[in-house]
């Protein structure tokens, strides 16, 4: 082997070498990052369990039966949370998310005051400041009207005090416009959540509402008719299922009618979160 042979066989050995180590250094460091993930979201160290969220969510079936929650369960444990009422009845909850008001909720309340059923209405403060008249009618027609928090905030982004607040501002707005205490139903925006907020939640007397039933209708440029809202509701109907719609859906506010005519023919009978 020649002098020039040799360097290049040396530098050779040196790029392996160093592609070696930068490997090597890549994985101390993914190894590293997952370790820190996994501490900081086993142990609430120096206020760091909020890094630990989830958004809430359930494997769908066709079958009628009560949606796997998988590893949720878990976090639900302990809290007053709900997702789902009795399994062995064939029991409804009705429930609007109504972060904002596009002219359906009107219809929506009429069709409700025509089929005598009772639902629940999630608002927000902007609700409650831009649609006072909606907030009133929706208690005088016997409807539950739970928090939503003021701003919409994610809830594990916050500590208990700003947690405290969203929620207080949104029941002193609503006693203003009825003259009642609000409820202590509260759901979180977007469905964040993580085990420590719920704690924060029961301890503010609040029951957190999920839900077993919900398909993407909150888009008000895509909707895709009746029939769509119709089929989403019917196709995963189950026991004891706690429905979200949202109230900004026109094709919520056109299936409804129909949706609860036939689960009644089908021997279901709506509740309210007060009998969960």
């Amino acid at each position: 082997m020649n002098k020039i042979d040799k360097i290049s066989e040396e530098r050779r050995s040196i790029g392996k070498f160093s592609k070696g180590k930068v490997l090597f250094g890549k994985m101390f460091f993914c190894f590293i990052f997952l370790w820190v993930m996994f501490f900081l979201c086993s142990l609430s160290v120096f206020g760091m369990e909020h890094i630990c969220h989830y958004g809430w969510g359930f494997k769908k079936n066709h079958d009628h039966t009560t949606p796997d929650i998988g590893s949720y369960e878990k976090e639900l444990e302990g809290t007053s949370s709900y997702y789902v009422g009795d399994i062995n009845q064939k029991e409804l909850f009705l429930t609007f998310d109504a972060g904002y008001d596009n002219g359906n909720l009107s219809s929506i309340l009429d069709t409700l005051q025509e089929k005598n059923v009772k639902a629940a209405f999630f608002v927000t403060g902007d609700f409650l400041t831009r649609n006072s008249d909606l907030v009133f009618r929706m208690k005088e027609e016997g409807h539950i009207v739970g928090n939503h928090s003021w701003g919409h905030k994610n809830i594990t982004k916050i500590n208990e005090e700003e947690l405290k607040n969203e929620i207080q501002k949104v029941e002193e707005k609503y006693q203003e416009i009825t003259h009642e205490e609000m409820k202590h139903y509260f759901r979180p925006p977007e469905g964040e959540f993580n085990h420590t907020s719920l704690l924060s939640l029961q301890k503010l007397g609040y029951k957190t509402i999920f839900w077993s039933l919900a398909y993407q209708d909150w888009e008000t440029n895509r909707q895709h008719g009746s029939l769509y809202a119709y089929q989403n509701v019917m196709n995963h109907i189950h026991n004891g299922a706690i429905i979200l719609l949202h109230t900004v859906s026109k094709d919520n506010k056109e299936a409804l009618g129909k949706i609860i005519d036939d689960l009644q023919s089908d021997g279901y009978v709506f509740k309210t979160l007060d009998d969960l």
